[in-house]
């Protein structure tokens, strides 16, 4: 709805929102209403669609709130070319990224505006997000507690922050050229936290202040080949100066089997990724120099990792409890996981080879975790 407080569209606003829109009436909506909802009232969104078919553009046109105003493209030219066009017009002092099918929480922009006026050596934040699965919120897996140097590392083995969280500088913004490249097509945002930190920090608010809505049409769920290897590109040409001819492959296992969740195949492949984590790992330690708190995250979330790493290795029948414990980076253990843990995956993974090899009726169901 309206704000009557909201100040008229001539008055510069505090904050931009771009949403790029493609066939998003059954969604677009809620999330304009979710605007409509922030306590901070001086944001203007700029919804740029591209070409939909579907009613998208009238409904945008009709928005009762002054301070949402379409942009419409004249032809299609997917998604990173109209989120680009969406922030060269935008007006504000910051930038937010939204995508059309998800909700503000809302303290979600005043929090982060805040966080940036408190903050002038970061030059963008994200935010903790929920899911929203049927009419279920639930949290979703990334690490609780952040600092900014946390964010670093993390962006050296995966994409750490959820792009409809992320505000960022507008005076920044304009020195990048392109904003977002349009040939990283699905982890442009992923290749932007990498860029972007030449002018400054990368920090997260652990609150969450988005809900990530999951479903069928999503992007994450169309275009997952696509997304793998755009990631691929980016941590490659990250980690090429450390690594050299490795880089391609590292940056290979750490999209699919890190990112991507896929069970790592033998042995081999888990020691080679363990190497390369625990050299990636002390390559930032060393350049970075962390503070005492963030080295402890940092130590905590990759033991993490490396847990869910093993369980999904184990389950999968076709790595070893050897494999597992030789192949452990040396400051990790068992990755928080107890001797338990592993011999209980390992029994999983076994049990699903014994059905997988024709023995009994059920040969082609798989035992459920």
């Amino acid at each position: 709805m309206s704000d009557p407080a909201a100040p008229p569209p001539t008055a510069p606003p505090i904050v931009s929102v771009v949403i790029p829109a493609y066939n998003g009436a059954a969604l677009i909506g809620e999330t304009l209403a979710s605007l409509g909802e922030q306590t901070l009232t001086a944001w203007e969104a700029l919804v740029v669609d591209d070409c939909s078919s579907d009613d998208t553009r009238e409904l945008v046109r009709n928005w009762p709130d002054r301070r949402v105003r379409l942009i419409e493209n004249a032809v299609n030219v997917g998604p990173v070319n109209t989120r680009n066009r969406g922030f060269a017009e935008a007006r504000g002092r910051y930038l937010a990224g939204l995508d059309q099918d998800d909700l503000c929480r809302p303290e979600r922009l005043a929090r982060q505006v805040a966080y940036l006026e408190a903050h002038p050596d970061v030059v963008l934040v994200g935010a903790q997000t929920e899911q929203l699965v049927g009419r279920r919120v639930l949290p979703m897996d990334y690490a609780p507690h952040t600092t900014p140097d946390l964010i670093a590392w993390l962006s050296w083995i995966e994409n750490p922050l959820a792009w409809s969280t992320v505000m960022v500088r507008a005076d920044v913004a304009r020195r990048l050229d392109p904003f977002t490249r349009p040939e990283i097509l699905y982890a442009e945002d992923f290749d932007l936290y990498h860029r972007i930190v030449a002018f400054g920090r990368i920090a997260r608010l652990d609150e969450p202040l988005l809900i990530y809505r999951q479903h069928e049409g999503g992007v994450s769920k169309r275009f997952t080949t696509l997304m793998r290897v755009s990631a691929t590109r980016v941590l490659a040409e990250v980690h090429t100066p450390l690594l050299g001819e490795e880089a391609d492959e590292v940056a290979r296992l750490l999209v699919v089997h890190n990112m991507g969740g896929a069970p790592i195949p033998d042995g081999a492949t888990l020691r080679r990724l363990g190497e390369a984590i625990t050299r990636l790992q002390n390559a930032f330690v060393e350049r970075v120099e962390p503070d005492a708190q963030s080295l402890k995250l940092i130590r905590w979330e990759t033991a993490r990792r490396w847990r869910q790493l093993a369980r999904a290795a184990l389950r999968g029948g076709k790595v070893t409890l050897g494999d597992v414990l030789a192949s452990r980076p040396p400051h990790l253990g068992l990755g928080y996981a107890g001797v338990d843990d592993l011999l209980r995956w390992r029994a999983i993974g076994m049990a699903r080879r014994f059905y997988r090899g024709g023995h009994g009726r059920q040969q082609d169901t798989p035992l459920q975790p």
